[in-house]
């Protein structure tokens, strides 16, 4: 199949080198600099501080562009030269944003134009957008002096490091773990996992198969090998990746948890909070850490009781095994043989109908049905074979374009995520288009056929897809309220968790199933089992993301900031407290908690429950007037993904709703109430 090449300016990935971007990135943040050196006053007129303003858009535009090539490249294609140049940037860069944050000319400027009374005659975008760039100067700590300003400016620069230092070492220790295995502890693995592991066997030239710690022959492992022993060994790895417990103490995270709790607590009181959480939650949508707190806690109630439930069919199952201990390793195992027992469903009897191919058709097909926009496949340079580029098109015209990179391999970043390579923004060179890419690490193909994709698999995509849309439908033209920029952290997942609900329906399984063998769709009686299984163990899930929120608050709420034997000690107390399934004392989850230590979730992990709040209401409303209803999805596409940070996240929701966010729906779609 021959493809038309892209119409949008896209990344040279097969010129590129990484000595350019290095230049482009160093250029990038000299020109910042520059511009920040010069401006020593308060321009005279509202127009001269107006451009002022729109330099630094451009500034940023072009700044995140670049940066934004390097970091993705780090993400996906980890290798010594690689992770070089990203981390010699590093300083650099958190020093021009933290000079930036604190430039208190730039800060005057912002507030003159929003003191003048121009101001309410300004797009409503841009009046959102100074606003929001007010409240961030305030969080950067320009109103820092002397030795604080530097301190800030200090602190700033260590985390961004250590962050970094953080992603690499549970990517270093999750690569550095091989196991080859015997025919005999294969038992009890589907053929094409088994193929699987001999394909990543080969790939470290090994006779034999052989386990990674990477997520599909991990979870392969622990869903279906009959060697408990085995799956033992392979938890053990894996929990204790990156931490104290591991042999390579290289990567070990124990004092960059530690540091960066430190810095992050001394950060937030630098800038007036009683802790980091105080800090983290003045630019999200839940008023206060109390707020938080209680919210969790209510929902683990509601959760409570079908989680001990679930637990007890899982114990259940395994006496009849002879196991009286039910430990972490033998849940999933058991949870697949109780899913069969209970619903006649296997994640491996519905792999064969969804072949990728299939599901990237059905699921454009459900957007085209929902927003109206076509989504074309065109020939760009890619980074690596796997790579794929697509343009989305509304009645013809090209609106944004996306990169998929779908499948695990060596070098790549676990987990799955969308990030922004070029944001909407009106430049001197008119509109520039939006461009994203949406990463995860599924199964990938083995031999010569398609990848087969799990039910979770095709969840995962329908998520990150829905972060993808919130990019590229965004009808804003200021770039740091475009798209996902402005949107409060704890509604960013909104769109993302909204999509889900896609895959769970008859008529768009229908869309997305199709034998890899026979073509036939899903048969009515995997189909009703799919169904039925929806809400299978989803009081034992939902423990245990409140687990994490849970930690993930409280540690950033504690003064002064806790060491390890206090991190431990609080993730112990939170799981007598809330979890039904037993653990092991060797358990380092934080060592691996990549979202709160390298990622944007610093005491913001709630925001996936947070958000599911306003997903599952807001799907309600699709539930009562049709899934594929054109006007209700032309709504949601103005009222939420249209307008990114513009209007905040609660007035959006209600602008969809009609009403502000009510629980119930999610209640329902846990399988906790028959309510709708």
């Amino acid at each position: 199949m021959t493809l038309e090449k892209a119409t949008l300016p896209v990344p040279q990935f097969d010129q590129i080198t990484l000595d350019q971007l290095k230049t482009q990135i160093e250029q990038a943040i000299q020109s910042g600099q520059t511009f920040l050196d010069e401006l020593t006053a308060v321009p005279d007129s509202i127009q001269q501080q107006l451009a002022v303003l729109e330099q630094i858009d451009t500034l940023e535009n072009n700044m995140s562009e670049a940066w934004g090539v390097l970091s993705h490249l780090n993400a996906v294609m980890n290798n010594a030269e690689t992770r070089e140049v990203y981390q010699s940037l590093l300083p650099a860069l958190s020093e021009y944003y933290t000079a930036l944050g604190q430039h208190t000319v730039l800060y005057q400027t912002y507030q003159h134009v929003r003191d003048g009374a121009l101001f309410e005659t300004l797009p409503t975008a841009q009046q959102s957008a100074i606003k929001l760039s007010l409240r961030d100067f305030k969080l950067s700590g320009v109103a820092l002096e002397g030795d604080a300003k530097k301190r800030y400016a200090d602190i700033s620069a260590r985390l961004s490091q250590l962050s970094s230092d953080f992603s690499n070492h549970v990517l270093d220790a999750t690569q550095a773990f091989v196991l080859p295995l015997e025919e005999a502890q294969l038992k009890g693995l589907p053929d094409s996992s088994v193929e699987l592991l001999k394909q990543y066997g080969q790939q470290r030239e090994l006779q034999q198969p052989a386990a990674t710690l990477d997520i599909p022959s991990y979870l392969a492992i622990m869903t279906y090998a009959e060697d408990r022993a085995l799956r033992e060994t392979l938890y053990k790895a894996y929990t204790t990746r990156a931490s104290d417990q591991a042999n390579a103490s290289e990567f070990d995270n124990t004092p960059v948890m530690e540091e960066i709790l430190s810095l992050r607590q001394e950060m937030a009181q630098l800038l007036g909070f009683g802790n980091y959480a105080e800090l983290s939650l003045a630019s999200k949508m839940a008023p206060n850490v109390e707020t938080v707190h209680q919210f969790l806690v209510d929902l683990a109630e509601h959760a409570r009781q079908p989680a001990l439930k679930e637990v007890a069919e899982l114990k259940s199952i395994a006496s009849a095994d002879g196991i009286q201990d039910l430990q972490p390793w033998d849940t999933g195992f058991y949870s697949e043989k109780l899913k069969m027992q209970q619903f006649n469903l296997s994640q491996e009897a519905l792999k064969p109908y969804f072949p990728a191919p299939k599901i990237l058709q059905g699921l454009f097909s459900i957007v085209n049905r929902l927003y109206g926009v076509q989504v074309v496949e065109r020939e760009a340079p890619v980074w690596h074979p796997d790579a794929r580029y697509f343009e989305l098109e509304d009645q013809g015209t090209v609106i944004g374009g996306f990169y998929f990179d779908l499948y695990a391999r060596t070098g790549k970043r676990g987990g799955a995520w969308m990030s922004g390579f070029r944001s909407r923004m009106q430049t001197e060179h008119g509109l520039q288009k939006p461009i994203c890419y949406m990463v995860c690490n599924f199964t990938p193909p083995v031999g010569d056929q398609p990848a087969l994709l799990t039910h979770d698999e095709v969840n995962t995509l329908f998520h990150e897809f829905g972060h993808g849309l919130h990019h590229m439908l965004t009808e804003v033209d200021n770039i740091s309220v475009a798209g996902t920029h402005g949107v409060a952290w704890d509604a960013v997942e909104l769109p993302s968790q909204f999509m889900e609900f896609w895959t769970w329906d008859t008529e768009s399984l229908d869309l997305l199933s199709e034998h890899i063998e026979t073509k036939q769709a899903l048969p009515a009686d995997l189909l009703q089992a799919l169904l039925n299984a929806r809400f299978f163990q989803s009081g034992m899930q939902t423990l245990r993301q409140i687990e994490f929120a849970l930690f993930d608050l409280n540690i950033h709420s504690r003064t002064p900031a806790l060491n390890a034997t206090q991190i431990q000690a609080e993730l112990d107390q939170i799981r007598r407290q809330f979890a039904v399934v037993p653990t092991v004392a060797y358990n380092r989850f934080q060592h691996g908690f990549s979202h709160i230590f390298a990622g944007g979730y610093a005491a913001g992990y709630y925001s996936y429950k947070w958000a599911e709040v306003l997903a599952s209401d807001a799907f309600d409303r699709f539930e009562k007037e049709g899934i594929f209803n054109t006007q209700t999805g032309h709504d949601f596409r103005k009222a939420i993904l249209a307008v990114g940070g513009k209007d905040a996240a609660l007035d959006a929701f209600v602008n969809f709703r009609g009403r502000e966010p009510k629980i119930d729906a999610l209640l329902r779609h846990q399988g906790w109430t028959n309510a709708s």
